[in-house]
């Protein structure tokens, strides 16, 4: 049973592998977003004395942290990090959490947030909360300003600096609403991480790569599961044989 056990334990890490490809190719157009690739192990499977053969442990995904293409759209709100960085954001539980989508709006309410909602971060790690303006600008540090309702043109005022931060990739995981967290604390705010104005940061997901290895997953799939209806129908015919004798 060992044999089949083996190319069972390998059809499930496929699968997998396909869901987590399946997921990269949905985001190829999702701002900011960060390819994964599921992780396995090879672990011994012992028999009466000593290991026989190897199976295949599913250990989890790790993500691709390479910069995406910039985008450059002119559109005041948009922001891009240059190089290594996140946006802090504050999650739906209320934690602080890390991204590097920069489609930023100004809700109803005057809240600078995400596209998907979540408020975006400034000094002393309180949501940033904008008075009615005219007209708002963000400086390659973060910095936000705007002209109020009634003033003139130039008559800037600085409002806020959104937090970037720059924790070692090591230390983030991503949840399951996409955003990342470090796993040893808050991260503090660096004065080094810069933003493209007016620019989008792509997914760093190639379409034509993840299409390639969705085939690649489908045969290898393809292989596993024969090998499984070979095994099976080994064990069949021994038995039909252990009958007649």
């Amino acid at each position: 049973m060992d044999t089949l056990w083996i190319a069972a334990t390998g059809a499930r890490a496929i699968l997998q592998q396909q869901t987590v490809t399946a997921n990269n190719l949905a985001n190829v157009n999702t701002t900011g977003y960060r390819g994964e690739q599921a992780q396995f192990r090879a672990l011994p499977v012992y028999g009466n004395a000593l290991p026989s053969a190897v199976y295949t442990a599913v250990q989890g995904n790790s993500t691709d942290f390479q910069q995406g293409p910039i985008n450059h759209t002119g559109r005041a709100l948009d922001v891009a990090i240059q190089g290594p960085g996140w946006i802090a954001v504050q999650a739906a539980g209320g934690g602080t959490a890390y991204t590097r989508n920069g489609d930023l709006q100004v809700s109803p309410d005057g809240i600078l947030t995400t596209s998907d909602g979540h408020p975006v971060l400034g000094q002393g790690g309180a949501p940033i909360s904008l008075p009615p303006l005219q007209s708002v600008q963000i400086g390659a540090d973060g910095t936000v300003s705007g002209v109020p309702l009634g003033g003139q043109p130039n008559a800037l005022v600085v409002l806020n600096r959104i937090q970037l931060v720059n924790p070692p990739a090591s230390q983030l995981q991503r949840g399951a609403d996409g955003l990342f967290r470090d796993t040893t604390g808050t991260a503090q705010p660096d004065g080094t991480v810069q933003l493209a104005i007016g620019a989008l940061e792509g997914s760093n997901v190639s379409p034509v790569q993840a299409m390639i290895q969705m085939l690649d997953n489908t045969r290898a799939f393809e292989i596993q599961t024969k090998l499984m209806q070979t095994v099976d129908q080994n064990h069949q015919a021994a038995a039909q044989l252990l009958n007649v004798s």
